[in-house]
């Protein structure tokens, strides 16, 4: 697949490269970015290091995409968006996000989840997106609803990170819902 590079009015969402470990580390090992992660905020540059070579590998195996979003009028990198858990024959995967601190309340991330729900369904014929979130992160479960994700399921103790036990609620978003809203 041909490196992909989607804009938006004030984003470019593009593949992860060398240039972004620092700001990587910095996005994920701040406590209240990773606070309703599925795991504990980073400690280590070379956790970065490893995302970094990780993204890389799913690019090449089209298994595992996490996307740099930048700001088009710095070239700041101010979080990440993914798709995995793909499920080919059922056209489906999972949807993913983070954005580091000082963004929050900008409206970027909704910006950016916009162009990457609309090359999921256009661009990848997906018919289906997935998100899971810790029913607590109440402005991740805004983002999602404005995207017009609707909740279809509650899990309860389904991640213990640090000895914290936490819930899931699961959100859906159809194709051919998101395409009567568009």
């Amino acid at each position: 697949m041909t490196q992909q590079i989607l804009t938006t009015d004030r984003l470019v969402i593009r593949e992860l490269d060398g240039r972004d470990i620092d700001a990587l580390y910095a996005i994920f090992s701040h406590p209240e970015v990773m606070r309703y992660w599925a795991s504990p905020p980073w400690t280590s540059i070379t956790q970065a290091e490893g995302r970094l070579a990780r993204a890389q590998e799913g690019y090449r195996s089209e298994e595992d995409f996490q996307w740099g979003i930048e700001r088009k009028a710095d070239g700041a990198l101010l979080g990440t968006c993914s798709l995995f858990s793909f499920n080919r024959p059922s056209r489906r995967c999972e949807i993913g996000y983070a954005l580091g601190r000082p963004y929050w309340g900008q409206g970027y991330m909704g910006e950016a989840l916009q162009a990457l729900v609309a090359y999921a369904f256009d661009t990848l014929d997906l018919n289906r997106l997935e998100a899971d979130i810790d029913p607590r992160n109440n402005a991740s479960a805004r983002t999602l609803e404005r995207l017009g994700f609707q909740k279809e399921g509650f899990m309860p103790e389904r991640w213990i990170v640090v000895d914290e036990v936490s819930d899931t609620q699961w959100y859906g978003l159809l194709r051919r819902n998101w395409q009567g809203a568009k």
